[in-house]
């Protein structure tokens, strides 16, 4: 058994009590206080969480023909880098050739020869490895898995915290800033207003004593990825591996935002582009109970009349709704019904289907 692969703030995490579990190969904090407690803190001041196990990545140089890390990464991603500028970051997304997803991932543009990635756990390595690959010669990337730590403050209090502790906040979403060795990003995954620090692994523990110090008087609080689920899937938010994957495309994911369909080239363009004009034949939508039924990943979805036209991709109780809410993959014939059924255990349960977010949120 291979063994998983712990954060820079393990030990401090266990002192504080953390319950663990496995993400993406590493031993990720799932709960502090308690998942409901720690979801509504975020939403209601502030919480704090350890989210390491994220993948880092530098892609830098150019190329012989004058081609920079910019423009090989534009060649490659769905969406445009020219839409950004230096300091500014961009969600995108790394397709196979068929248009499935081989991850979603943040690109940070310090400049046209250096860009920060940052994608998910379990993907990091194909990510990698597949940009290594198709890279000409003169464009490095290197893997920079375990030199960083990342630690997301979110919440309406998030601005107040990160000022007493004596990080820049005067940033617009979607942007960062450089302080000495780490990186100050105005982004998040739970819509709340929040900041993303991405500093040296060796100084991960004094930033996290400092930040849980400085938010004292806010109330904040540790949260795990048990919360970090509640928050994104209320806000509509796709996880790789549930709402994308391999086989679920950009195009049935609700995703066509995040391709820059005028561009010339990227990974997938021929069988995204088909799909898209011939209409894809799944496509997603968020439900929320009308009763006390809560959904779980790999529950079927029933049309009105008890046939099954798709498939939970997350589901969960909603702390802020106090109901089960939940995303789905169903057959696009029905992406106008307004009530759904999901077949929770031995009984069908009533969803209304709705447009995400689920609920109001003080995002940018």
């Amino acid at each position: 058994m291979t063994e998983l692969t712990r954060s820079p703030l393990y030990e401090r995490e266990l002192a504080a009590g953390a319950k663990f579990a496995e993400f993406g190969g590493w031993s990720m904090p799932l709960e502090f206080s308690g998942v409901v407690a720690e979801h509504n803190a975020v939403r209601q001041g502030v919480g704090v969480f350890d989210v390491s196990h994220l993948g880092k990545a530098r892609v830098s140089g150019r190329s012989a023909d004058g081609e920079t890390a910019k423009d090989f990464l534009n060649r490659c991603f769905t969406n445009d880098l020219d839409r950004i500028g230096p300091g500014k970051a961009q969600y995108t997304l790394l397709c196979n050739e068929s248009g499935g997803v081989v991850d979603d991932l943040i690109c940070y543009l310090a400049d046209e020869q250096d860009v920060l990635l940052i994608p998910n756990a379990a993907n990091a390595a194909e990510v990698i490895a597949i940009l290594t690959a198709a890279a000409p010669e003169g464009i490095t990337i290197v893997d920079q898995h375990h030199d960083f730590a990342v630690i997301a403050v979110q919440g309406p209090d998030s601005v107040a915290v990160l000022q007493a502790a004596g990080w820049p906040t005067e940033l617009d979403y979607m942007s960062f800033t450089a302080v000495d060795d780490a990186t100050v990003c105005r982004t998040g995954y739970t819509g709340e207003v929040g900041y993303e620090l991405v500093v040296p692994s060796d100084r991960a523990g004094q930033v996290w004593d400092d930040l849980l110090a400085a938010g004292e008087p806010y109330g904040i609080r540790p949260a795990g990825l048990g919360a970090r689920d509640t928050l994104r899937t209320e806000m509509g938010y796709s996880l790789h591996g549930q709402e994308i994957t391999p086989g679920i495309s950009p195009v049935q994911a609700r995703l066509g935002w995040a391709v820059a369909w005028r561009k010339p080239e990227f990974f997938g363009h021929q069988a995204l582009r088909a799909e898209k004009e011939q209409r894809p034949v799944r496509t997603s939508c968020a439900l929320v109970a009308q009763g006390r039924g809560i959904p779980r990943p790999g529950m079927d979805v029933l049309a009105e009349d008890g046939t099954t036209i798709g498939t939970i991709t997350s589901g969960t109780f909603s702390p802020t709704l106090k109901k089960g809410i939940g995303l789905a993959l169903v057959e696009r014939s029905h992406a106008g019904d307004a009530v759904m059924g999901v077949q929770v255990r031995n009984r069908v349960e009533s969803f209304d289907v709705r447009k995400p977010p689920l609920v109001e949120t003080g995002t940018a």
